[in-house]
């Protein structure tokens, strides 16, 4: 196994032990670092791997991180909408 697999599997189990912990905030500031470490791991990977095992460990991440995915989906959708015609 490479490296950049090495640390994604280090970051999917680090995402679903945060999410084992109570939080107050809704385990939102865990996702702001989340996605900040996630991004250029999941760079990381596609250069190292290629872009089909890529497109594997982000939909990995995106099945972790659903909720600020979904936040973002509706934002954009909100922001089309509002749109001046």
């Amino acid at each position: 196994m490479t490296l950049s697999l090495t640390l994604a599997c280090l970051w999917v189990l680090a995402a679903n032990v945060i999410a084992m912990f109570p939080s107050k905030h809704n385990h939102w500031p865990a996702a702001y670092v989340l996605i900040a470490l996630g991004v250029p791991l999941l760079g990381y990977v596609t250069y190292e791997t290629g872009p089909w095992i890529g497109l594997l460990v982000f939909a990995a991440g995106a099945s972790t991180l659903r909720w600020p995915l979904l936040y973002l989906g509706r934002w954009i959708k909100s922001q089309f909408r509002s749109a001046p015609e």
